[in-house]
């Protein structure tokens, strides 16, 4: 049986964030446009940072490179919620929305990148 490579999609902490960016793009693309100018191009770039800084951590070649790439992840999950915040006091998104989204920046994604960052320090040799 041959050697069983590491896709970028079977990553759970790459899958949560994607799915994440895309949900939130779902809600924010309705939005009219000052409520997309102002606070919705801010959420989707922050929401999508997350899925894009554990992809180009994914394609990098050393240890120490791929977890600085995992670690800009999580800067990008602080705005993320920082983002959401706003977007329920400014009552854009509805509370089951911004529950959705709190479960994933809260619960499910800092567990994954933890997760991630400890796979790569202990099974990647450089």
């Amino acid at each position: 049986m041959g050697k069983k490579y590491l896709q970028l999609n079977g990553i759970g902490a790459y899958k949560t964030a994607f799915h994440l960016s895309n949900y939130v793009w779902e809600i924010v693309v309705k939005w009219d446009f000052f409520t997309k100018d102002t606070v919705g191009k801010q959420f989707i770039r922050a929401v999508d940072s997350n899925s894009a800084n554990i992809a180009e951590g994914f394609g990098r070649y050393s240890k120490k490179d791929k977890i600085k790439f995992y670690r800009y992840s999580f800067g990008s999950m602080k705005e993320s919620l920082d983002w959401n915040e706003k977007a329920k006091t400014r009552n854009l998104i509805t509370r089951e929305q911004y529950q959705h989204i709190l479960d994933a920046l809260n619960n499910k994604l800092p567990i994954e990148l933890n997760s991630l960052i400890k796979f790569t320090n202990e099974k990647l040799t450089i």
